[in-house]
């Protein structure tokens, strides 16, 4: 599966034990995602686009109205990193 750049970093941040946190507007559509490392720090990498690219590809997912978290195909889809845990 080919996977983009910042979709990585975005992956490689929730496999270390971050979430995505998503605003939705008064339609209830998803405007707005912020991507939170385990540490707390925001990621920029992680825009609307990227957001619906892993969405899509189910790299991601919410359980009962929670953050995003990676999901058991995000985790055998990323990459392994020097500071992997």
């Amino acid at each position: 599966m080919n996977i983009s750049r910042d979709e990585q970093r975005v992956l490689h941040a929730l496999a270390q034990g971050g979430c995505i946190r998503h605003h939705r507007g008064d339609n209830g559509r998803i405007l707005h995602v912020d991507c939170f490392t385990r540490d707390g720090y925001r990621l920029a990498d992680c825009t609307l686009d990227v957001f619906a690219k892993l969405r899509r590809k189910r790299l991601i997912e919410s359980r009962s109205s929670s953050p995003y978290r990676i999901s058991g195909k995000g985790r055998k889809s990323v990459r392994a990193q020097l500071d992997n845990r």
